[in-house]
């Protein structure tokens, strides 16, 4: 039988890039949690590439951020812009990337909710994945 388990937010968070993009996520049987931190000293040159998944829940904790649909050219992209303590809903299969915005803490901090679980993440105890512009992995 399954249990329940804590998922503290801003603590054991793996480095994906240094002094940049720190993460970390957790599987459930039809979910994935991840928590998505970006430090200012290097974090304003970390653009996520394009991607899509299932449908996402992302929750801005700390900082802001812009989460952009993609469409033909950039300059017609769809931009959803989040502050500390809004929720947005992308919808599963819909292209999209994000840029950050750091407030007086230089950190903007996400929890991101996605079903089905995102399994290009990696096992619960590896360093995410994470979908970086001009990087494969």
């Amino acid at each position: 039988m399954p249990k329940c388990r804590v998922f503290a937010i801003d603590d054991n968070l793996k480095e994906i890039v240094a002094d940049g993009l720190y993460g970390k996520h957790m599987f459930g049987a039809s979910v994935s949690v991840a928590v998505v931190k970006f430090v200012a000293a290097q974090g304003h040159d970390l653009p996520a590439k394009s991607h899509s998944h299932g449908e996402e829940a992302s929750l801005q904790l700390l900082g802001g951020c812009s989460v952009f649909e993609s469409s033909d050219s950039e300059e017609t992209d769809l931009e959803s812009v989040m502050d500390s303590g809004d929720a947005l809903i992308i919808p599963a299969g819909v292209l999209h990337y994000g840029s950050n915005r750091f407030g007086a803490e230089g950190v903007s901090l996400r929890l991101n909710v996605v079903t089905p679980a995102r399994e290009e993440y990696g096992p619960e105890d590896s360093t995410p994945y994470y979908p970086l512009k001009n990087r494969s992995r």
